[in-house]
């Protein structure tokens, strides 16, 4: 849906807003809220009541809140950052504001709360601004951006300073339209969440009929009439008469990983020797947006741990274990580290059937029943070698592997597609908070329909 601009323009004086309505008054953000509100307000409380305790983790990127955390104020009073009902906050730390943390603070035990220090907190003045118009503003694209062009520190550790949050210059309306345009937002983002949230659903359910479509015909075959008989494996079940089963180690010819470099990251490069981390390595297949780089000498230093093409990969560290995927045969040169397995088989013939059969839930399973302890400390290459699989006749498996082939990649453009979506509808909801909190839309006509 389209929005009518305002009727009459003027210029704000302010170089990135350009012409705000008739009407509006730029303010400094300082002037319609209180930054910090002082802990004082808490003084005459018992230092032994419960109150709101909320880390980072608690706010989510959407304006949620997990209110389930309490702490007696005696407790978190020095150390962390104050805030009550009707607070307006922001995560100030990197990638936290870029991502939009923040959230007004409600249902707060006791109406107040203490949180993280990575927060920056907004009380709005009575009588100028409210909680929700203030909120829109913090999640807006323009404050976002030249937030992020004033952050401080390094890496991980950047910050919006305060000082930008107080000498943000917006124009605001008289606060009944502050409250239309509020609730024009809360109505119209609703909208486009729930159409979110549907294509998130569906995108699911096609992960999920992709992995039993996979797992039924690496472990079924394609014939449902054929006769099945007893696999001996007890997870495995039934196989289809024909069928062997046999473990990895007896098809291999390589089950290694690799190493972190001598001098860790700081040996990486901007170009060079693609560098396989286990973050690169997923069922769909490498991921190289946060690829790193090594030289062709630390790259001949490592060199038992080179992958070629064909290979198969296999998370076996971490929160990513049972992750896999087959090298590209486009790949020329690249290494892994030691939390990446490199399983290389025999027969290239069977690469794509095996490959398919790592991301089978019967061998999910057994990969998750492996693993060393309760802390997922990983599979060891003895483990891995001992993984049993089921495997038809050669041209059986080419057969089924062509037919997932296709069939998976019918499934794979639905999700793109769904994908693709949800990035219109991210980029759709940014854009109308922007336009209206700048007064580039007049919704003022639409706010209570």
């Amino acid at each position: 849906m389209s929005y009518p601009p305002y009727p009459k323009y003027k210029d704000s004086g302010v170089e990135w807003l350009g012409e705000v309505p008739e009407g509006w008054e730029v303010k400094r953000l300082r002037f319609m809220g209180d930054i910090n509100p002082s802990k004082n307000e808490t003084i005459n409380i018992d230092r032994n009541t419960e109150v709101s305790f909320l880390p980072m983790e608690a706010i989510g990127d959407n304006g949620f809140l997990n209110l389930e955390r309490t702490r007696r104020i005696g407790e978190v009073e020095i150390g962390y950052t104050y805030f009550g009902n009707g607070d307006v906050t922001m995560a100030k730390i990197t990638p936290c504001f870029e991502n939009g943390k923040g959230a007004i603070m409600q249902g707060l035990l006791g109406g107040i709360g203490f949180g993280t220090t990575e927060l920056t907190v907004l009380r709005p003045c009575l009588n100028k601004t409210t909680s929700k118009y203030l909120y829109w503003i913090f999640i807006s694209t323009p404050f976002r951006k030249l937030g992020e062009a004033t952050m401080y520190g390094a890496g991980g550790q950047k910050r919006v300073p305060d000082d930008f949050v107080r000498n943000f210059e917006i124009a605001f309306p008289p606060l009944p339209e502050q409250t239309l345009i509020a609730a024009f937002l809360d109505r119209e983002t609703s909208k486009i969440d729930a159409l979110t949230t549907e294509y998130q659903t569906l995108i699911a359910l096609l992960a999920e009929k992709r992995q039993a479509m996979i797992s039924q015909a690496v472990t079924k075959g394609l014939n449902p009439n054929v006769k099945m008989k007893d696999s001996g494996v007890e997870w495995l079940g039934e196989v289809p008469e024909g069928w062997e089963v046999k473990r990895i180690k007896y098809l291999s010819t390589r089950i290694s990983s690799g190493k972190t470099p001598l001098g860790g990251s700081e040996v990486y490069v901007d170009e060079g020797i693609i560098f396989l981390r286990s973050q690169n390595v997923y069922d769909e297949g490498l991921r190289l947006d946060d690829v790193v780089f090594i030289t062709a000498e630390v790259d001949e230093s490592m060199a038992v741990s080179r992958v070629v093409p064909n290979d198969i990969l296999l998370n076996i560290t971490g929160a990513s274990i049972g992750r896999s995927c087959v090298v590209p045969t486009e790949f020329s040169s690249a290494n892994v580290n030691q939390h990446v397995c490199v399983i290389r088989l025999q027969d290239i013939h069977q690469v794509p059937f095996v490959g398919l059969l790592f991301k089978a839930t019967v061998i999910k399973n057994q990969i998750d029943y492996m693993q060393n302890g309760a802390a997922r400390e990983g599979l060891n290459f003895v483990q891995i070698g001992e993984i049993s699989i089921p495997l038809p006749p050669l041209p059986e498996q080419i057969l089924i592997a062509s037919f997932l082939d296709r069939e998976t990649s019918k499934i794979d453009a639905l999700t793109t597609e769904a994908k693709r979506a949800i990035d219109l509808l991210k980029e759709s909801r940014s854009a109308l908070i922007s336009a209206a909190v700048t007064g580039k839309i007049d919704v003022r006509g639409f706010s209570c329909r």
